[in-house]
């Protein structure tokens, strides 16, 4: 029986210093999926190091494709679109749903059966969203009720024009795949705007793609050229670090390198309406993607209320933005209710670890509030095997008068795997 990490976090009256973080956990796998379907040797450096993008590259490794990983640079040797390989056995996306679910719009099209594994985590979560978009396109895929594994019998797609109920760039991407190796225009019309990182990644591989508003529009059969790329560092690692600074005055922290995707930083504007002082400094573009600089500084506490608007855009950042308040403030966010289909009901396990943590919480269905006093009396929080869990609990655990224990703070690896290291060496 494995034994289940721990972590006890200190309290700290403030956060300072210059950091990077890893490269971004969504363009990573986007990189690699598209490297697969291009012929030629692709090359992506700063390539995140977590458990979730290593998932996708050994399922690439699966369906025949010479992957190789050295010093952060991940090298792909790429096929043309129908020239993967039949698998010698199951595919294993592990934790990592955007794997899974992104990498059925490659599989369902190839003329071969393959099955994709996950996970217990993994395999509760919810797959019929992606389903059922790729058999209109004439997909056939056996599931378990809608869940993990997945089964596919592979073979020719048509184009569809698919309008999802609930916003996902996962389920966008799945289908964007599907159509690229599909026969005409393939659309999808979102309900509200999400990451683009697919539509910028394929534009960058040589793929012709039409935006307009919120429909994503691509034709089949094209052929990419290989690319040599750069990761920028995760907006979503950064949140973590950010959070801590607005959340304790007297802090500063500056982030290095980061992505800037005007989809992805929407979190910028609640530190700022929390009472932060946020600068950005954009450096670059690469690959279509922005990076630069983040500052934060901590300078007063007040109320974030986020509402449904607003939860598309930072539905990752949702439990960052939750500590905010552990160091005094309020944070009200309701239209989240896509929070329960996550690696854990982060709803759920959200207002239990704040309440251990002698924070006050409350758990709405569709969302929490938060309202702390300042100075929470710490506790034990079980991240109970969820990566941006055992972070927040460790951002809210700084507020608490004692050293408060992380339980299955080993989960940050799927991400973040020296989030812990970086901790200590920010906090004074």
């Amino acid at each position: 029986m494995s034994l289940v990490s721990t972590s006890t976090v200190s309290p700290a009256r403030r956060v300072r210093g210059r950091l990077r973080v890893p490269g971004d956990k969504s363009i990573s796998h986007r990189y690699a999926l598209l490297a697969a379907l291009v012929e030629g040797r692709s090359r992506i450096a700063n390539y995140a190091p977590g458990a979730d993008c290593r998932s996708t590259l050994m399922c690439l490794r699966g369906v025949g494709l010479d992957v190789a990983e050295a010093a952060g640079v991940v090298t792909i040797e790429g096929r043309r679109l129908g020239q993967l390989m039949a698998p010698s056995g199951p595919l294993n996306a592990g934790n990592s749903g955007s794997t899974m679910r992104m990498i059925a719009g490659v599989l369902a099209a190839q003329p071969f059966v393959s099955e994709v594994v996950g996970d217990a985590s993994l395999s509760r979560r919810p797959m019929r969203r992606v389903l059922v978009p790729l058999a209109q396109m004439g997909a056939r895929v056996a599931s378990t009720d809608g869940h993990a594994p997945l089964v596919f019998h592979g073979g020719p797609l048509r184009a569809i024009s698919y309008a999802p109920e609930v916003p996902s760039a996962q389920v966008k991407s799945a289908v964007l795949l599907a159509g690229l190796h599909g026969e005409g225009l393939t659309r999808v019309t979102e309900p509200a705007r999400t990451r683009d990182h697919t539509e910028r990644a394929l534009g960058i591989f040589g793929v012709s793609v039409q935006v307009d508003g919120l429909t994503v529009s691509i034709q089949g059969g094209q052929r990419g050229e290989p690319q040599s790329l750069v990761v920028p560092g995760d907006f979503s690692s950064a949140a973590f670090w950010l959070v801590a600074a607005a959340a304790l005055p007297g802090s500063r922290i500056e982030v290095e390198d980061v992505g800037l995707n005007p989809t992805r930083t929407g979190l910028l504007e609640i530190l700022r309406r929390f009472g932060a002082r946020v600068e950005v400094r954009e450096t670059e573009t690469l690959a279509g993607e922005p990076r630069g600089t983040i500052v934060v500084e901590g300078e007063r506490q007040g109320t974030v209320e986020v509402g449904p608007e607003e939860v598309p855009s930072i539905i990752d950042e949702l439990p960052a933005v939750a500590a905010l308040a552990a160091h005094g403030g309020t944070v009200r966010v309701r239209g989240a209710a896509e929070l329960r289909v996550k690696e854990s009901d982060r709803i759920a396990v959200l207002v239990a670890g704040f309440k251990a943590l002698g924070i006050t919480a409350v758990e709405h269905p569709d969302g929490f509030e938060v309202v702390g006093s300042g100075a929470p009396s710490g506790g034990v929080a079980d991240a109970c095997g969820d990566h941006r869990m055992a972070m927040a609990f460790a951002i809210a655990a700084l507020a608490a008068r004692a050293p408060s224990r992380i339980d299955g703070s080993d989960a940050v690896a799927i991400s973040y795997p020296g989030f812990f290291d970086t901790l200590d060496r920010l906090v004074t």
